[in-house]
């Protein structure tokens, strides 16, 4: 029980970690101090998504869950899970790295504006 738990802790950790590649820029938007951690983690997720990496997440899921006696999946955390929901069917190698420079894009977009807005006085 405590493995499978944990397995669905790392499965919750990985999913928000995307969230906040994703849309971490939005939230510095409110809290600028939080950009020293987004834009890590968001270099991080890119160099996942174009170097084809196994984040370690998938490992320490696929550890637990084997732990707790269910099974394993191969390959990535977002193929396993995400895949039907993020990535259209037939997605190739170049699409692929084609998504991960979006994401670079959109977060330099957000990160712009972020810089040339208007400061107000305290």
């Amino acid at each position: 029980m405590l493995y499978g738990a944990l397995a669905d802790l790392a499965l919750l950790l990985h999913f928000g970690f995307i969230l906040f590649v994703g849309a971490g820029g939005l939230l510095v938007a409110r809290w600028p101090r939080l950009a020293w951690l987004h834009l890590p983690a968001a270099a991080w997720g890119v160099a996942v998504e174009i170097g084809d990496i196994v984040c370690p997440l998938t490992p320490l899921e696929n550890h637990f869950r084997q732990l707790a006696g269910k099974a394993n999946y191969t390959g990535d955390f977002i193929g396993h899970y995400l895949l039907a929901v993020i990535y259209p069917s037939g997605l190739t190698r170049p699409g692929q790295i084609g998504l991960g420079l979006l994401a670079v894009a959109i977060n330099l977009a957000v990160y712009a504006w972020l810089i040339r807005r208007p400061r107000l006085p305290r």
